[in-house]
Parts: C-alpha cells; structure tokens; sequence
C-alpha cells in the first residue's frame, strides 16, 4: 500500500472516530496498515491507535523544536528520582569506570559499551524542550550519540520492530519503534548543558527522545534491547507507550 494511500486511510479513520463503531474500525484500519501500537487493550485503545497513527504518517520524518543557547532554562528541573540503588553507588565512587551499556537482542553483534566508548563515538548536541507529562517542561542542551549509531554498530536484523532501554534503578524501562530509535535527534546522552550528565538528570547515560514526552527519556540506563515484541513492562506502564508532541 502506497503512503498517499494509508493518509487516506487514516484521515477516513479519523473523520469516523466520533462514534464507537468509527474507533473501533479506526482500530482495524491501523492493525492492517501497520500502525498500530503495542500494549495492552483498554478504554483508551482508540484513541491511542489514532493518535499513533496518525502522527507516524503525517510528522515520521520532521524534527523536534531546537532552541537557541539563549534560551536554556536557568534552572531545569530534575525531577524526584528513586534512592540510589547499591550497585549505583559502588559504580558511581568509581567515576563511573565500570559503567557499561549492554545492547543485545535481535542484533548481528551483541556488544558492550564503558562511558569512554561512548564519549568516543561522533557525537550530536540539541537544545530541546523537555516536556513532562505533569505540566512542567524545561529547555536544555543534551549531548550523547544518536542511538541509530549505536544500533548500526551492533546490526540491527530485518525483523527489529523495537528498541527497549532499562534503568540500573528498580525495573524501570520503556521503549520506542524503530522511527523512533533511528531518528536522528534520538540519543544516548552522557552530557547536559556543558557538563557530565548530573544525578537528577540521568547520570551518567539517558535516552532522550525529544519528539515524545519526558517520561520516554529514562534515566540511569545501562541495557538496550531490540526486539521484535513487547512485554506489557516495556509496552507504557503506567502511561501510554505512545507518547508523541
């Protein structure tokens, strides 16, 4: 099926969504063209079916806002974050020398990455908007390499669909589509306004996917995965695994 054809069929989705027959064929339209999102089926199934698919067709290449260095917020907000874990401490008295970022799963080569692997890759620097999906928002400069590096570093195999990310505190983790992880303003950051990525912010590595609210953007990761299914863990929590802006 041709994109211009699958933009009608998601705008003839769309038109009919007012009813619970349109949601609900707007649902199988989105299952045959593709675009529907994984997770478990809820009240709120439709309209996250809708709103993923629709803006996968209409925005799949366009870029995040970029701001201009003046006007980084003077004091971005570090949200509450968990107590630190043992193995956090222990890594963190050391510098952070012995933190690794394992990436496995469907890859040709499961590789594991130290802090100075990663400062050794060609690096990407934005100044975006980081929008929490409690009201508040701040923006930053973030500095890390593009994750899509680091995917065709490992080989990605033809059947990928996801990449999960998981957090050295608690069982935190979540993840995002291969737009979404290919995307060239998605990355591994290691570093926030000039400096190493600080605690309250993620340190020493966090995903940030500016093109989806900040709860997308976990802190502390040290595991990637990619993968061609989800776990309901890795498929929103407590939120919807779709979080685009």
């Amino acid at each position: 099926m041709s994109e211009i054809s699958r933009r009608k069929l998601i705008t003839a989705g769309l038109t009919t969504a007012a009813g619970a027959a349109g949601l609900t064929a707007a649902v199988r339209l989105a299952d045959r063209t593709g675009l529907l999102p994984p997770g478990p089926t809820s009240l709120y199934t439709p309209g996250d079916t809708l709103t993923y698919a629709a803006q996968r067709l209409l925005t799949r290449h366009t870029l995040a806002r970029e701001f201009r260095r003046d006007q980084i917020s003077p004091q971005p907000f570090p949200n509450p974050t968990s107590r630190k874990s043992d193995e956090y401490k222990r890594l963190e008295a050391g510098g952070f020398a012995e933190w690794r970022l394992t990436v496995e799963g469907l890859v040709e080569r499961p590789m594991t990455f130290s802090l100075a692997d990663l400062k050794g890759f060609p690096v990407r620097s934005q100044i975006t908007s980081l929008a929490c999906e409690e009201g508040w928002s701040y923006v930053a400069e973030w500095t890390g390499v593009p994750l899509s590096l680091i995917l065709e570093r490992v080989g990605t195999m033809p059947q990928a669909r996801y990449v999960t990310y998981h957090s050295i505190q608690r069982s935190w983790a979540d993840s995002i589509d291969m737009d979404d992880a290919l995307h060239p303003q998605t990355l591994v950051t290691h570093t926030f306004n000039g400096a190493d990525l600080p605690y309250g912010h993620g340190g020493p590595l966090r995903m940030r996917v500016p093109r989806q609210l900040g709860y997308k953007s976990v802190k502390f990761i040290n595991r990637i995965r990619v993968v061609d299914s989800l776990k309901p863990t890795e498929a929103g929590g407590s939120y919807s695994w779709y979080a685009g802006i």
